[in-house]
């Protein structure tokens, strides 16, 4: 497993999260969350702006697609390009672990994987440290509901670098490899709590049906 292919199912992982919210959980909580999930996002790319001379002519995230858009040549042409489509993975995964370890105190570890064939065991160690009883992990519950629209970038994201981003089917860093793998962890972890609302919701109206 390569970089670029992870990157790719990353970002087909967030439409997935995003399409079952929007299809099956379609409330305003959900779009309260989105709303925060892209509020990350988005910022994340203004960050990376700011950090690579590309001057911001729009930020918008109060729309139904909320998007940065930034003049087309950073003062770091390629580079710029790329860290300004990929900040939402390191923007999104940093604001969880601020969350994690200032707001819950470091509540949950985040297990580590550098085999793609051990990925289940990232949704496995988080829910497992899930205790309904404890109010820090309601907030991981409600903050995970959105990882995918708050870390996987676009295809919009991906088209801008597409010409770079072909060197990532050729990278195979060790630690870049198992961040990747922890984003995908982190979204796969985001569906499974999406099937399981999914569930208890239509438990709930077949209950009032009786």
């Amino acid at each position: 497993m390569n970089l670029g292919l992870l990157i790719i199912l990353i970002t087909l992982l967030g439409y997935v999260s995003n399409w079952i919210n929007w299809r099956y959980l379609n409330c305003k909580l959900t779009h309260l969350l989105y709303f925060l999930g892209a509020f990350v996002h988005e910022t994340s790319h203004a960050l990376a702006c700011l950090l690579t001379g590309a001057r911001i002519t729009e930020y918008n995230i109060f729309s139904r697609q909320p998007r940065v858009v930034y003049s087309p040549n950073p003062r770091l042409p390629l580079i710029g390009r790329l860290l300004i489509s990929l900040a939402p993975l390191i923007g999104g995964l940093l604001f969880l672990f601020l969350m994690n370890h200032y707001w819950l105190s470091g509540y949950f570890n985040l297990p580590q994987v550098s085999d793609w064939r051990d990925i289940s065991l990232i949704p496995l160690g988080l829910l497992s440290q899930i205790n309904l009883l404890g109010w820090q992990s309601w907030v991981m519950i409600l903050l995970f509901l959105n990882v995918g629209a708050m870390i996987g970038p676009s295809a919009k994201d991906l088209k801008n670098i597409w010409p770079v981003f072909l060197i990532f089917f050729f990278i195979k860093s060790p630690p870049l490899l198992s961040f990747a793998l922890l984003v995908v962890g982190l979204i796969l972890t985001n569906i499974i709590i999406q099937f399981f609302l999914i569930l208890l919701t239509n438990l709930i109206k077949i209950v009032k049906r009786v």
